[in-house]
């Protein structure tokens, strides 16, 4: 497994920070760290508490990435299916998987 190359990280970090702006308006922060080619991204709320989301999987390309939900209930991260029925995705499609089951989705 491609260990994610510096410059693709800040590259995430920037992509998924400034579409949950205005994608997820309830997200204060979002703070993402790596470990080889994992990304572990948690949201920031309003009132400082910290909610793991997700854990990305680098593949080699900063487009796609594997994709698994955090489940509280067994403090792990599992494999899922992104709604388009793929286990991988853009960043974009990935937080808003996440954030949909997490979080309570904004009214328009």
């Amino acid at each position: 497994m491609p260990t994610t190359p510096e410059s693709t990280q800040l590259s995430l970090a920037q992509q998924l920070t400034q579409y949950a702006r205005t994608a997820w308006p309830q997200l204060t922060d979002l703070h993402i760290r790596h470990r080889g080619a994992f990304a572990y991204v948690e949201g920031e709320l309003a009132d400082g508490e910290r909610v793991k989301l997700m854990r990305l999987r680098y593949g080699g390309t900063a487009s796609r990435w594997g994709f698994a939900l955090y489940y509280a209930s067994s403090d792990r991260y599992e494999d899922s299916l992104l709604p388009t029925g793929a286990f991988a995705g853009s960043p974009e499609d990935t937080l808003d998987c996440a954030c949909q089951l997490h979080l309570a989705r904004p009214e328009l």
